[in-house]
């Protein structure tokens, strides 16, 4: 069974515009994203799915420049783009990643996946039930799972969010959820805006070139707890409560 995880990743951010290439530590943002999704063993390809638009030119130059697979879809159905993606590596199994994601843990994604394998789910996600600070999302599901939110999605919600039409039909499909003891979830740890990048690059400033994941980012702020005042404030999912309101929607999922 072959498992691909892609991340997806554009220049058009509407609050801060190529962010994914932004610099954080003397890299993009993007090569931090694949690098971490990488160093997971239970993934087999990490590729970049980007969009057909001219401005993306750049994340497919930095991909080839980095020897990074890549493919480039639908600028705003990106549940086409996840869909072509996945056929076109082979996908049994798909990993969803974002690029705005530089503290991604490759542990966390290792948990997602085996807790997917061992319960038999059609969808499985640590952000369902948020407990993981904002930007350690992971979720994996079946191709033939994508197959069927790829046929039935017609919210602009569902076709922009990927994964919105398979959490909001339980009825349709076996939903998994992975939570942790203690509820970090207020913790952001994304990049959505230039708070959020300064927060990162404070972090990055603590490891150097060592290896790093939540449990020794956790360690840091504790020790230093005025890095969280940095981003703090800002609220979780705010463009997916964007698009559930265009689509005239109250949200239906704690995500």
């Amino acid at each position: 069974m072959k498992t691909v995880a892609l991340i997806q990743a554009r220049m058009s951010s509407s609050r801060l515009p190529g962010k994914v290439l932004l610099d954080i530590a003397g890299q993009p943002m993007l090569l931090h994203v694949v690098q971490r999704a990488k160093q997971a063993k239970s993934i087999d390809v990490v590729a970049v799915i980007t969009s057909t638009h001219v401005e993306d030119d750049a994340i497919e130059r930095l991909c080839t420049e980095n020897g990074i697979s890549s493919f480039r879809g639908s600028l705003d159905d990106v549940l086409d783009r996840y869909y072509q993606a996945a056929g076109y590596f082979q996908a049994d199994v798909v990993v969803r990643l974002t690029a705005d994601c530089p503290l991604l843990d490759p542990q966390v994604i290792d948990n997602v996946v085996q807790i997917f394998h061992q319960g038999g789910f059609d969808y499985v996600s640590n952000a369902l039930e948020c407990t993981y600070p904002d930007g350690l999302d992971t979720e994996i599901f079946r191709f033939a799972t994508l197959e069927r939110a790829w046929k039935e999605a017609r919210l602009k919600s569902e076709r922009e969010h990927v994964t919105a039409y398979i959490y909001k039909h339980p009825e349709l499909f076996r939903l998994g959820s992975v939570k942790q003891k203690e509820d970090l979830s207020a913790w952001r740890w994304t990049v959505d805006t230039s708070q959020d990048l300064e927060f990162v690059r404070t972090v990055y400033s603590f490891f150097g070139d060592a290896d790093f994941g939540m449990t020794d980012i956790l360690k840091v702020m504790r020790e230093h707890p005025k890095i969280t005042e940095i981003n703090s404030g800002q609220e979780r999912n705010e463009g997916y409560q964007k698009s559930l309101q265009e689509d005239g929607e109250v949200q239906t999922n704690p995500r």
